[in-house]
């Protein structure tokens, strides 16, 4: 493959992980060896039952419809967008495929051979953990990066713990199976295989008279070792077991063991008394034990979402949801995976609204059903960073149909709009005050519609113009087509490109904010209204954070980057000279959606307002540490956009 092309893949494969997690050696590598295919609207990459291929695959660009097979045909499962890795139970399980991937768009595809990236697995932890999920769910999509990035921990760490695997691991204890089926060498397959039969589990152990493990034969070796291999029922247990078999100590932390699994691609963990197949067998551990144990996790609750369109049964997961929040801010696990974890999780209940609304509206509305369509998450949302159920912005766009189809369109995509609103309100989301959603007709536009907005927007930088812009250039892809939300994207860049001085209204609009500490050092809280005395943390604090990571990336022409974490981490690659200022003010940000959250879980809110003397010293100085980066990057925005003089 020309080096060109290699560059063009590594470049794409770095954007998305595990590959965002591997040196540049080990990018190359796997850049060198990715297959490139293109598939064509209608045609299949695989079906269900089909053994695993040697490669699991990326999206470059297209989209491709995961259906399962049923009775009454097929069934869509997933729609596969831009960057979303599948195939994947060919690299941690090498199991047929539960799915079929029909190519409902033209699209192109990068095969990454498992081969080459077998030692990867095993040698970086990090792309260990991003699979894990998917191995204890069965899901053959993974989209979002569930490792642990930032290893801030934000207030009040407690440095003598070890927190970097509590991701996995919410449960009081590991369940798993001390009744383990066994039988000696003496023993035949058939033998074996009427022992499984008997005793409906999947697997047999092989043991000596020390009931030591010598081999184990499972549901799968019977099928490729005995029947593929037209075996007679009289061979030996001992010619078609795996030995030597890989064990764990019984009292392993969980997490120990999840990476075990992972890392060895078991299904089967065998537990032993010192931990080594030199002493007796105490326990088996199976991956569906795996599922179980995890409680509220995010593969529990994110397969349980998947799997349904029932609206009270996803308030109760998001509910669910919620408590596995608070116990990931109670052991202070890191906030990239917190609000990752939780962006997954409210991305799919939107996704899934959607699906309730098509399956409640298309019909209907058959002229203008197929038309593309992007749902827009807004605000906190839209940047990665919605960890409470606060109010919900959104908003709809379509593209431009005939002018004689224009009034249905409308009708059509506000019903749409209007039912996913309506089903977060159901899911216990607030409704936005201002009526920013996707139920507002005036948020629910064709294309050509949005682009006037943003470059109405840009051209005549009112205080109004400002505020809307602050709120729609968030915005993110939940839904529908990616690659409207794209045609945007582009529109607003090169839009900004045209006319350089709005960023000077948007880095006035920035330092609008009153600061945060009054002359005697102390919190500035509200005068009067139902929060008198209290300390707004959204606005005094958070926002400015987000707005000056917006104002500069886009002063860059950075696209598509809206996480805050993210664009002070690409902020400080851009300008080198102030990466210890812009990784402060990531870690900044960390601590104040923490401490929000926290006081929301704690009083039943949205966390928005905190009594400061509700704050131990030490929390209240680690808030005001907070404003630090706050002062001192407004101080470099007020100088580089020349406000001192601006608007004079």
């Amino acid at each position: 493959m020309p080096n060109v092309i290699v560059n063009r893949v590594a470049e794409f494969l770095k954007r998305y992980p595990p590959f965002s997690f591997l040196s540049n050696e080990e990018l190359e590598k796997i850049a060198t060896s990715v297959e490139i295919n293109y598939l064509e609207k209608g045609e299949t990459l695989f079906e269900q039952g089909d053994p695993p291929s040697p490669h699991f695959f990326i999206l470059k660009e297209g989209e491709i419809h995961l259906s399962e097979n049923q009775t009454t045909g097929e069934e869509i499962k997933e729609y596969l967008d831009e960057g979303d890795v599948f195939g994947v139970l060919a690299l941690l399980g090498k199991r047929p495929y539960v799915l079929n991937a029909k190519i409902s768009q033209n699209s192109l595809i990068y095969a990454i051979p498992v081969q080459v990236f077998e030692e990867i697995l095993q040698s970086n932890t990090r792309v260990a953990l991003y699979f894990a999920a998917g191995f204890a769910s069965g899901q053959v999509v993974v989209r979002q990066d569930l490792s642990q990035g930032q290893k801030a921990r934000g207030i009040l760490k407690s440095k003598s713990r070890d927190n970097s695997l509590l991701i996995f691991s919410d449960q009081s204890e590991i369940r798993y199976s001390e009744k383990v089926l066994t039988c000696n060498e003496s023993k035949t397959v058939q033998e074996a295989a009427q022992l499984m039969v008997d005793a409906d589990v999947s697997s047999i152990i092989i043991v000596d008279q020390a009931y030591k493990p010598k081999g184990i034969i499972t549901d799968k070796d019977l099928r490729t070792k005995v029947i593929a291999c037209a075996l007679p029922g009289n061979t030996p247990v001992a010619k078609v077991m795996t030995s030597p078999v890989i064990t764990s100590k019984k009292d392993s932390g969980f997490s120990d063991l999840y990476l075990t699994m992972i890392k060895n691609r078991l299904h089967h963990l065998v537990l032993t008394e010192d931990g080594s197949d030199q002493s007796a067998i105490c326990g088996i551990i199976s991956d569906h034990d795996v599922l179980l144990s995890m409680g509220n996790s995010p593969a529990v609750l994110i397969h349980g979402l998947l799997n349904t369109l029932d609206v009270k049964e996803m308030r109760s997961i998001r509910d669910r949801a919620g408590q596995m929040l608070a116990y990931y801010l109670e052991n202070e696990v890191s906030m990239d995976f917190v609000a990752s974890v939780m962006t997954e999780i409210n991305d799919l209940i939107i996704q899934q609204a959607l699906k309730i609304a098509e399956n409640t509206w298309a019909a209907h509305y058959p002229e203008v059903s197929s038309a593309r369509y992007c749902f827009l998450a807004l605000g906190s949302e839209g940047r990665e960073e919605q960890l409470l159920r606060t109010d919900q912005d959104n908003a709809l766009v379509y593209e431009d149909v005939d002018e004689s189809l224009k009034p249905v369109a409308a009708e059509y995509f506000l019903k749409l709009g209007t039912s996913v609103v309506e089903t977060l309100l159901a899911c216990g989301f607030e409704s936005c005050p201002g009526e920013i959603m996707a139920s507002n007709p005036k948020w629910v536009q064709p294309v050509s519609n949005w682009e006037n907005y943003f470059s109405n927007w840009i051209l005549t930088p009112t205080q109004n113009a400002l505020l809307s812009a602050s709120i729609f250039f968030d915005f993110r892809h939940i839904g529908g087509s990616s690659g409207l939300a794209e045609e945007l994207s582009l529109f607003i860049y090169e839009s900004v490109k045209k006319k350089p001085i709005f960023l000077n209204f948007l880095a006035q609009n920035t330092l609008a904010t009153p600061p945060p500490l009054g002359f005697f050092k102390n919190f500035v809280v509200e005068k009067s209204g139902e929060h008198r005395d209290q300390f707004d943390i959204k606005a005094r604090a958070i926002r400015p954070l987000v707005d000056l990571g917006r104002l500069l990336t886009l002063s860059h022409g950075v696209i598509g980057v809206n996480n805050t974490f993210k664009r002070f981490e690409r902020l400080a690659e851009l300008e080198p000279s102030y990466k210890e200022l812009f990784g402060q003010a990531a870690k900044a940000f960390e601590i104040l959606i923490r401490m929000r959250a926290i006081e929301g879980m704690k009083n039943g809110n949205d966390g928005r307002f905190i009594h400061p003397e509700s704050l131990g010293k030490l929390q209240r100085q680690l808030l005001k540490n907070t404003f630090v980066p706050i002062a001192e990057l407004q101080d470099i925005v007020k100088v580089r956009f020349q406000l001192d003089h601006f608007g004079k």
